[in-house]
């Protein structure tokens, strides 16, 4: 035993280093880092910014890996364009330049710019470009939109101008292109807050009408101010579907057909008698809203389907003078005819030759064979 324990304790003392000191395998599983993409921001606050100013800024990254880092795509919104670092060393940094293009943006903006690149652990980090844009006079809404009521025909729409530049601006009389629709400016503080009325100068006819509107401003990077202007004069009733169509028929089953009918002026209305000039149709009108919308249901039996050149329509009285009655033309394809019977295929015929004294065959006349040689 007294011999025995020195020899275990040289064994001891062999093995111990072994165990403390890490194999080459051991060493490269436990440091293994791969590339990582590290931003010095994510996110970046440019301020307030002019409308239609090209703001721009860079992102800076670092690969804090041990591998090489490749930034693959940045993808943001089309008002957005990047140009970036696509293969960066292990130590190194690389960039990704943002320019955003304010046109048209006016308010709070909040854009997401997505990076993709070969981080097991991050592939797709995000970044953040936020801001304000302003204008340096404001038009709300930016185009004038009116719905003409027929009782109401010469209603009016408001523009409202703001000025937020320091100075103030003086606006000139607004200029239309269509002499349908005009324009009035209203000062509700002066050299700062305006209004543009548009409103139609005659009634108009059924349909649309366009114009643009344009006033002259003082203000040096803004001397002209312009907006569209549209005008709708609606029909005093609108009946949906104008037209009904019905599949080809006779109708396999039972089917209904839900017209919808809205009053276009202010004033309520009413309807009645509805009825359809075709035999079997049930039709049953409800006020959805009263005296603004209704809901004729016409049910259309089943085998139910239009003779060639029958006319069917629905019709429904109005208490409105200038549209007495509503009609919606019933339309149904009709039946294609059925195919003719082709006539059965005739027996092919072998031409002989005519049986006639002048037409008779006769036997050929006999050839000599040729001579023989001496």
């Amino acid at each position: 035993m007294l011999a025995l324990a020195p020899a275990l304790r040289g064994a001891e003392a062999t093995a111990a280093p072994a165990a403390n000191v890490a194999t080459p395998a051991t060493s490269a599983g436990t440091n293994l880092l791969g590339p990582k993409i590290q931003f010095e921001t994510a996110v970046h606050d440019f301020g307030r910014a002019l409308s239609g100013e090209q703001v721009k800024y860079t992102y800076v990254f670092t690969n804090s890996g041990d591998q090489t880092l490749e930034v693959s795509g940045v993808q943001a919104c089309g008002c957005i364009t990047a140009n970036w670092t696509r293969s960066v060393d292990p130590g190194k940094t690389g960039s990704i330049p943002i320019s955003f293009n304010s046109t048209g943006y006016n308010g709070p903006v909040m854009k997401t710019v997505t990076v993709t690149c070969n981080d097991k652990a991050n592939p797709q980090p995000r970044l953040q470009f936020k801001g304000t844009v302003w204008k340096p006079v404001e038009v709300v809404p930016p185009l004038a939109v009116l719905n003409l009521a027929p009782d109401s025909p010469l209603a009016s729409v408001t523009v409202h101008i703001t000025n937020n530049l320091p100075e103030p601006i003086t606006l000139s009389a607004p200029q239309s292109d269509n002499r349908a629709l005009r324009a009035e400016l209203r000062t509700n503080e002066p050299g700062k807050s305006f209004d543009v009325v548009v409103s139609p100068a005659a009634p108009l006819a059924p349909g649309g009408t366009r114009a643009q509107i344009t006033l002259k401003t003082s203000a040096t990077n803004l001397p002209t101010i312009s907006f569209p202007a549209f005008a709708t004069m609606l029909p005093p009733v609108t009946i949906t579907p104008s037209q009904i169509h019905l599949p080809l028929g006779p109708l396999p089953k039972p089917q209904t057909v839900t017209v919808d009918v809205t009053a276009n002026s202010t004033n309520p209305i009413v309807l009645f008698e509805p009825s359809v000039t075709a035999t079997g149709v049930d039709v049953v009108l409800k006020e959805v809203t009263p005296g603004k919308r209704f809901a004729a249901m016409l049910t259309f039996p089943q085998g139910f389907e239009l003779s060639p050149g029958q006319h069917a329509e629905l019709s429904i009285n109005t208490s409105l003078a200038q549209t007495p009655v509503l009609k919606a033309p019933i339309v149904q394809p009709l039946r294609p005819p059925p195919p003719r019977p082709q006539p059965p295929p005739q027996a092919a015929q072998v031409m002989r030759p005519a049986n006639t004294s002048t037409n008779r065959h006769r036997p050929l006349p006999p050839i000599d064979p040729p001579p023989l040689p001496p």
